[in-house]
């Protein structure tokens, strides 16, 4: 069967390695790489029978990733972070790289190629740490922003790096050379975007017209591989013009259904280029240089730590940010594999440094997580000597607040509640980490401090200790658990409210001690259900019956654990779920200009009429003599069964439109 065999084999040896790679909480590319190695030509076991053919389709999962990186890109999400992102990461990868140089020419290597040795080792992988920082339920804090802006910053720097190293080979012919090479990438790359988003948006538009998905993937792929071809032709890296390609359509309103249908893509031929990576380390090596490659393991480690973490202290970032980020941006990144391969392919690096590089970076990969591990510990026992004496991010003064209530998270739900307690007059402060929110809401005049709400010194510069509650409405579990904690070991006193995701968050909220949850995808379902069955004429007291049953069985843990809710639980039963409903009386109703006591309406329904609205005036307590008149709106107290009594007084048939209407 030739190539198609081997892809056979890659796929089903990419999956075990993926499972087990899932099995270990490891990230699914190391899977990939130890699935390539075992196929490959270097252990004698079961192996492809072309590993050329897989090198070059292994290309277009290279142009895939920098595609969807591309389509990925976003300015705004580097705000927050801007200053340690933009300026911190150049600092950082020209450190490294001095390293790298160092090390590398310790070692006996020429300088050109230990540049490249401080190259590769400067990235860090944007996979593995998303990755830990999921398992470990970080992402969303503080550290993990600062992480994510950093490994954004990394992932763009491939791109120069990719056009400028392998000129390191003709240097000797002149600076003019590079210059002159840099310059043509520049001029190219800037025609290409500039053509690309005038043309590409409207071929893209024109598809869109057809209204068929699979003509639309079609003509993403054909647009990053394409624009990736032209710019090979060029003499630039086709993965590069990938990378513009994705740069370009993420300008667009198609951005996101294109990252959306081309990431299956993405993945599986990242699986290729992954385990065609894995194919070209030779355990041998590993075993015969283990020495060097365990000292350039060490060195790697600890020099990135000790860089990440005085960039991050350096940048103002006090508490568990430096650790956090030093031991979490310690690997050696996958974007390295694709730079190796640029190296190799231009002949600029040997099949040695290709070696060494490679058995770092999974070695570092696979130590990541267990790194990660350590930082709670650690900060837990030498957390004094990092917590922050002034912090600056805080922008405003809570010395004031007594008894106020902390939001946390000033998105459009804390903003509006920040805005309904400022129309009661109740004191408040929002807690949002997001610069866009934080100006926005300084600029609606409410109190808002900037910083990451599940770090205590954030909760206590807004004076949680304080506080009589505090509202907590990010959707993100981890961050939202993480805020619980921490405001119950500041002030284990506070009423606490918060949203959740899920059952398993909403169970997970009250072994904390949350006071009350919301779960807003449940809400939403429920107010659909309610319009939907209302739409189709059920009586809205038996859907009003209905809801609360449901609303009660999602709700179970906190009637559960709470004794209070078990309190008022069992009331509701005992009163049979008596509640207050609003009953339009139609202009043909036969309770048309009667009073409400020859009707009987108490003694025929049990049911209480306790207000009238009428002509837009409410009238509390009608007396018994009282008329009711065609348009009024009867308010009802009474059980579900007993409002659907009176409700079947006032109509003719069950379909004259009535409504009813839950307060």
């Amino acid at each position: 069967m030739g190539i198609a065999a081997d892809l056979v084999l890659i796929i089903i040896a990419g999956f075990l390695g993926g499972l087990a790679a899932r099995g270990l909480r490891q990230p699914f590319i190391l899977g990939y790489i130890v699935a390539g190695v075992l196929i490959g030509p270097n252990t004698g076991l079961v192996t492809i029978s072309n590993v050329h053919d897989i090198e070059m389709l292994a290309e277009i999962g290279v142009a895939l990733l920098l595609f969807a990186l591309g389509l990925e890109f976003s300015l705004r999400e580097l705000k927050p972070v801007r200053y340690i992102a933009l300026i911190g990461t150049p600092i950082q990868l020209i450190l490294i790289t001095l390293f790298g140089l160092w090390i590398g020419m310790m070692l006996g290597y020429p300088w050109e190629q230990a540049v490249w040795i401080g190259a590769l080792l400067s990235v860090s992988s944007t996979m593995v740490v998303l990755k830990t920082l999921m398992n470990q339920g970080y992402l969303g804090t503080l550290s993990s922003r600062v992480m994510i802006g950093i490994l954004l910053v990394q992932d763009l720097a491939i791109v120069p790096m990719m056009i400028i190293l392998p000129q390191l080979n003709t240097i000797q012919s002149g600076i003019l050379e590079l210059g002159k090479a840099i310059l043509f990438a520049a001029v190219f790359l800037t025609v290409m975007i500039v053509l690309g988003l005038k043309l590409i948006p409207r071929i893209i538009q024109f598809v869109v017209r057809r209204n068929s998905r699979e003509l639309f993937l079609l003509t993403i792929t054909a647009i990053g591989l394409g624009v990736g071809y032209l710019t090979y032709l060029s003499g630039l890296s086709f993965a590069l013009g990938a990378f513009v390609a994705g740069i370009v359509i993420s300008e667009s309103d198609y951005s996101h259904q294109a990252l959306s249908d081309i990431i299956p893509l993405r993945d599986i031929f990242g699986l290729l280029f992954f385990t065609s990576v894995g194919m070209l380390i030779e355990p041998a090596y590993i075993v015969s240089n283990y020495a060097i490659v365990g000292l350039f393991v060490l060195l790697t480690i600890g020099v990135k730590m000790i860089v990440f973490g005085g960039l991050s202290w350096t940048f103002g970032y006090r508490n568990v940010v430096p650790l956090a980020v030093g031991f979490g941006l310690a690997q050696v990144g996958e974007f390295s594999f694709v730079l190796a391969r640029t190296g190799v392919q231009t002949g600029s690096i040997d099949q040695s440094i290709f070696s060494l590089i490679l058995a770092v970076a999974v070695i570092t990969m696979f130590v990541t997580p267990l790194m990660a591990n350590v930082v709670d510990p650690l900060y837990r026992r030498f957390g004094d000597f990092m917590q922050a004496k002034s912090p600056r991010q805080f922008s405003m003064e809570t010395t004031h607040l007594q008894n106020h209530i902390v939001i946390a998270g000033g998105g459009e739900i804390g903003q509006r509640i920040g805005e309904i307690l400022q129309e009661f007059g109740l004191q408040f402060v929002i807690i949002e980490l997001d610069s866009y929110r934080e100006e926005r809401l300084r600029e609606a005049g409410l109190p808002v401090i900037y910083g990451d709400a599940a770090q205590p010194v954030v909760l206590e510069a807004a004076g949680i200790h304080r506080a009589s509650l505090v509202a907590i409405t990010t959707p993100n579990a981890a961050v939202c658990n993480a805020i619980v904690t921490h405001t119950r070991q500041i002030n284990p006193e506070v009423d606490i409210v918060a949203r959740a995701v899920n059952v398993s968050h909403l169970e997970k909220l009250y072994q904390l001690g949350v006071y009350e949850v919301v779960q807003s995808d449940f809400e939403v379902s429920l107010e659909l259900t309610r319009q939907a069955l209302l739409h189709l004429d059920v009586p809205e007291s038996k859907v009003q019956q209905f809801i609360s049953v449901i609303h009660q069985n999602y709700y179970k843990p906190l009637y559960e654990s709470s004794e209070l809710h078990q309190t008022v639980s069992q009331l509701e039963a005992e009163t049979g779920s008596l509640g207050l409903y609003w009953l339009h009386i139609p202009k043909d109703s036969p309770l048309s200009g009667r009073n409400i006591s020859e009707e009987q309406i108490r003694t025929k329904t049990g049911a209480s009429i306790i207000a009238i609205i009428r002509e837009e005036e409410l009238i509390p307590n009608p007396a018994p003599e009282m008329r009711m008149s065609p348009g009024d709106r009867l308010g009802v107290l009474g059980t579900a069964e007993q409002v659907t009594l009176l409700e079947n007084l006032t109509r003719i048939s069950n379909k004259d439109g009535t409504e009813i209407t839950d307060s």
